[in-house]
Formats: C-alpha cells, structure tokens, sequence
C-alpha cells in the first residue's frame, strides 16, 4: 500500500470512529480520534503489527477498540490524552502567538483600509466621509476606545488634524495603494502617541484603560491562580506515588485500590503540572518584559515631555519619532494582555480534565490508606538522596556531568522530563524526580538523572536495555509518550495514525513561572471578518502551511476567551 493510499485508508478509519461516538453521544475531534488510534495501534496487547497492512477485520477491530476507549467514561488515559491533545491544539510559542494575532487583526482591518485606499472622493461631502473613515480605522488600529464612542472619536479627531488636517487628502489620494496603507500606519502611531502624551498630561486620553497597571494587577493574580492549580496537583502526585510505592511491598492493598488505575491517575497529574510550569514560565516571561516596557514607556514620557515643554513650535522630524516610539511601546502592552489572557484560559480549560481523581479516589478512601504512611514531596525525595555521588572513575567507558562543574548545566537535554530512568523501567512505569547532584549520565545524545545512586549505577550498565524497556512501557500507556517526550524514540515507529497527527509546538522542560489577568482591557473593537480567507499561489508544488488562530481578542466581561487553533494547509493532492 502506498503512502497516500494508506493515508486515505486511516482518515476513513478516524472519520468512522468520529461518526460512531457521535452516533452514541459523544463529541470526538478528529484529531483526538487519530490519537487514540495511534495508542491502540501501538499497544502490543492489541496484536496490531506496524509494519503489516491493515485487513479490513482490522480495521473493523480498531475501530471498535477506539471508540470503547473513547466511550469509556472512568479513564484517567484518555483524560490525559484529552488533555494532551487540548494543549497541542491551543498552545505554541509566544512568538508564534504573537505572530497569529497580528496577522488576525491585520486581515479584519483589511475590509476597512481597502475601503479608504479605494476611495475616488471628489466632493466635499465624499472627502469628509473619507476623513471619517480613516478617523475610524485608527481607532480600530490602535486599540484605544471604540470607534462608536463619541467622546473617543472626538479626541480622535483632534490628534488627527493636528498632523493630517482634511486639506492633505488630495495628496492622499494620489498615492499609490501602498504608500497610502504605510501613511495610514504612520499616522496611527502618531495620533496614538499623541493621545498617550496627551492622558500622562491630564489633557485626554479618553476610552484608554491604564494597561501598565492592568498588567502589574494581573500578573501576581494569574500567578497566585496558577501556583495554587500547580499545588493542588502536585499533593495529588505526592499521594498516589506513596501508595503506589505502598502497594509494591504490600501486595494485600491491591485490593483496595487498582493500581494500573492509580498509576494512569498520576501520570494525569504529572502531566498537568508539566503543563502547567510552561504556562509559568510564559507567564513569568511577560512579568519580565513588563519590567523592561515600564522603564522604556516612562522614559520616552519623560523625553517627550522635555522636548515639548515651554517651546511653541517643534519640527516634525524631531517629535514625531518620539509619539510613534511610544505607540509601539503601548502596541507591546497591549500584547502582554492578549498573551495573558490566552495563557490563563487555558490553565482554565486543562481543570476539566483532572475531574476523575475525586470520584476514582476520592478523599474517604485515600486517607486511611495514607494514615502510616510518609507522603514525600520531589524536594524531600532530592533532600533524601543528596550526598549520594556515582564516581566517574567507576564508569571509564562513559560521560558522567555534575550540576556543579558543568557549564550551562540547566541546558542539557535532560531525558524523561527530568524522571528517573531506571525506575521508571524496573518498576512498571512509575515516575520518581531524578537528583542531578547524583550524577547525570550521558549515552548517545541523551542526559539521565536517577532517583538514587543504586539506580545510577545499573541503569549504567546497560542503558540500552532500560531504554528499550521505558519504550515497551510507552507502548502500553501512550500518554508516557508526550509526559516522557519520548517523540523522537517513537519517531521511527509510528504507526498509521501519524499523518493525521499534529506535531507538539513544545519539546523541552520548561521552567516555574506565573500570573494573573483582569477581564476588563480589551479595548479593541474589530469589525467582524466578512471576506473569505484565500490563500496566493506560488511556485512551490508544496502546499504552504497555513494555520489560524480564532479568539484571540476575547470575548470581554460575558464569558472567558475561547481561542482555537485550525489547521488549514491543503493536502498534497489538492495542489
């Protein structure tokens, strides 16, 4: 079977499985279905081989396995698959966030610049529709009060003429297409410079919400917001590894308790804390550059108060610089708000998936169990271990590196998502933190922590095989995939399902961070998009990857922010 052959056989599959648990009452995306066909496909307990093509019993048979996992309603697995696949769907880098979002206002603009850059005003009344017009479309543009705010386009209005008076419109509209869209940017920024200088000073600045201070309000709360989801989860973890670890030694309370159940319950719990921390740590990035904006935004105040003080008359050339350097500082502000609203919706939607934890265990039956027992924290397990030191003259043929005397230590690709190898492999998938100060093993590419030197030293003695091991583990619980970010070991091997599955936007450990948000800054009001999006041709055979984010802007007061990722690259025979 070709490779598009076999891809147009698993996106019927998937489009099978969607269509029968909506048939029962179940909403499945697509892409979740192509997950979960993946996990079954690579489960070697479902007797699917990877390298053989699919019969039509086997077809038949992944479609039932799918759907009953999709069905089941008492599965911390698919909870944490649902969340893992929430998270890939809604998350990417700040960068590409940020990028997304322009490109959004930009295209709903678009209806508005190309009905002022297409005008043929002639007459007075044409022309003074014009005017409004592009009153309007910087208003829309700068994100300072609504254009349907009478107070606000008044003010509007005045900072305009001051620099674009109506009797520039025939020059205006005597330029090219292009050189009126970049006056028409121009002269946003400096209207919206001269409106920020005009507030500072007490003269205006109406409809324009006090964004520093929004933010300097938003960010300890999202902060305190999301330290208090990150404890929550973790005293979840801390107990379900104790009894788990209890369970080991005591085979009796196996009764009690499932632990293949529990053991999927903590690996639900680890992963919403590793979600979580790299939300921390955007929301830490945006307390950083809240720090660095402030200074710079008081700065410029400062420098444009000392320019225009006590003096009537001041050269463009030297002042409009100035407005239009403080426009793209509030631009930057105004970014840190969208980020954080984004960042703390989705630390809202990833609590629906931990919601299993109290009815599978819930507090009355956990406790008594947990009565003798010592609930250690990831720090007192380290605590615990600190001391422990594999010698390297031990292991002559390999790398040992050591927190200490290693340069940039915190950069090594730590393998595992910073858990204990050799545990996770000799004890069926649990996951301990690894203690670097016991020493970091490097085999291949690869950096290993453990949990104790024991560990260390026989993990050491045959990397390969505990490796291949984890990787069996994976197999069975195709969450441990993502939580170990075993992508690239599975890379080689996975099965059918992979051309319809999206790629991970993030790879690597992240650090702690936090934050907070206010629901009351958006202070853009954008037409809605009515045009159909399009995309140009070019050269290239290769459809050009396309990707729309919806709903960045929020929804306001009435309900939170609800953004979606859609995938709209063309397949390759459709170009």
């Amino acid at each position: 079977m070709s490779h598009s052959q076999a891809e147009s056989v698993i996106k019927n599959i998937i489009r099978e499985i969607v269509q029968e648990c909506a048939a029962k009452g179940q909403t499945v995306s697509e892409t979740m279905a192509a997950f979960v066909v993946k996990a079954i496909v690579l489960d070697p307990r479902n007797g699917f081989n990877v390298d053989r093509t699919l019969t039509k019993d086997d077809v038949q048979k992944l479609i039932k396995l799918c759907v009953d996992r999709l069905l089941d309603t008492k599965s911390p697995s698919l909870e944490t698959i649902k969340m893992q696949v929430y998270f890939d769907m809604n998350y990417t880098t700040r960068g590409e966030f940020l990028d997304e979002h322009h490109r959004v206002l930009e295209s709903r603009l678009a209806p508005v610049c190309r009905e002022i850059t297409d005008s043929r005003a002639r007459i007075a009344e044409e022309l003074e529709s014009l005017y409004r017009k592009i009153v309007s479309y910087v208003l829309l543009r700068s994100g300072l009060g609504s254009p349907t705010d009478i107070k606000v386009v008044r003010e509007a209005t005045a900072a305009l003429q001051s620099i674009f008076p109506h009797t520039e419109l025939g020059t205006f509209l005597s330029l090219v297409k292009k050189d009126k869209e970049r006056q028409l940017k121009e002269l946003t920024m400096i209207v919206t410079g001269i409106r920020l200088f005009n507030k500072d000073c007490g003269k205006g600045g109406e409809g324009i919400d006090d964004l520093p201070n929004v933010l300097k309000e938003a960010i300890p709360a999202t902060t305190k917001h999301i330290d208090s989801e990150l404890q929550s989860s973790r005293e979840m973890i801390y107990r379900y590894t104790a009894l788990i670890e209890d369970m080991y030694s005591k085979k009796h309370k196996s009764s009690l308790l499932d632990l293949n159940q529990l053991k999927e319950a903590l690996y639900n719990a680890r992963q919403h804390e590793a979600l979580l921390n790299i939300l921390l740590s955007d929301v830490i990035t945006c307390a950083q550059q809240l720090d660095v904006m402030d200074k710079q935004y008081g700065a410029q105040m400062e420098q444009l108060k000392a320019t225009v003080q006590s003096k009537t008359a001041i050269p463009t050339a030297q002042v409009y610089p100035l407005f239009i350097s403080l426009s793209k500082l509030w631009n930057s502000f105004q970014d840190e708000i969208v980020l954080l609203s984004v960042l703390s919706n989705i630390t809202a939607n990833l609590q629906p998936f931990l919601e299993l934890h109290e009815e599978l265990f819930p507090a009355h039956v956990i406790q008594p169990l947990l009565s003798d027992l010592t609930v250690k924290s990831d720090e007192e397990r380290i605590k615990d271990s600190t001391g422990e030191c594999v010698n390297p003259l031990d292991f002559r043929s390999q790398e040992w590196y050591f927190p200490e005397t290693t340069a940039n230590y915190d950069r090594l690709p730590i393998q595992y998502h910073g858990f204990c190898g050799f545990t996770i492999a000799t004890r069926d998938g649990l996951l301990l933190p690894g203690n670097p100060g016991i020493g970091t093993l490097k085999h291949r590419e690869g950096y290993y922590v453990f949990s104790s030197k024991e560990a260390a030293s026989r993990f050491a003695q045959d990397p390969d095989h505990y490796i291949s091991l984890i990787g069996e583990k994976a197999k069975q619980c195709a969450e441990l995939i993502q939580l170990l970010e075993l992508h690239q070991q599975f890379a080689a091997i996975t099965p059918y399902s992979q051309t319809n599955l999206r790629q991970k936007v993030t790879h690597s450990m992240q650090t702690h961070g936090s934050h907070m948000r206010r629901e009351n800054f958006s202070q853009v009001y954008l037409p809605k998009q009515v045009g159909t999006q399009t995309k140009r041709d070019g050269a290239s055979n290769v459809p050009k990857p396309q990707i729309f984010l919806s709903g960045l802007r929020g929804c306001g007061l009435s309900k939170p922010t609800n953004m979606v990722k859609v995938n709209l690259t063309r397949d390759v025979e459709e170009s």
